[in-house]
């Protein structure tokens, strides 16, 4: 496990804990993050990823439609979850923990498609 890969799972131990109730944090970052494509969260992915052992998918270039339904799927999806969080068991830090420890090239292909393949 990389230290991206720590940080990331602290963080959503601490989401799991202050989850438990109407408003799921890991949904409102992640809906701002497939809004505003902030650099940092490319860099975290990419960090996260770094030191699998085979080599990283090859995403090509996506073009700006491409991204941009992309963005509007992975929005959707994040409000669904956000809906689904209301219940009182979080769902989101549960999902985004196996995203972590597992490191899906699925994954990596979406939020490669969100940045516009980088």
């Amino acid at each position: 496990m990389n230290p991206a890969q720590i940080k990331c799972l602290a963080v959503f131990a601490v989401f799991a804990v202050i989850g438990f109730g109407p408003v799921s944090p890991g949904c409102l970052i992640g809906m701002a993050v497939v809004a505003m494509r902030p650099r940092w969260f490319w860099a975290l992915v990419t960090d996260m990823y770094a030191d699998l052992p085979e080599p990283l998918p090859d995403c090509p270039a996506k073009t700006e439609g491409q991204t941009k339904e992309t963005r509007i799927k992975c929005f959707l999806c994040l409000l669904g979850l956000f809906i689904l969080d209301i219940a009182p068991v979080p769902v989101t830090p549960v999902i985004a923990s196996g995203i972590i420890l597992l490191r899906p090239t699925a994954f990596y292909r979406v939020v490669s498609g969100v940045y516009g393949g980088n």
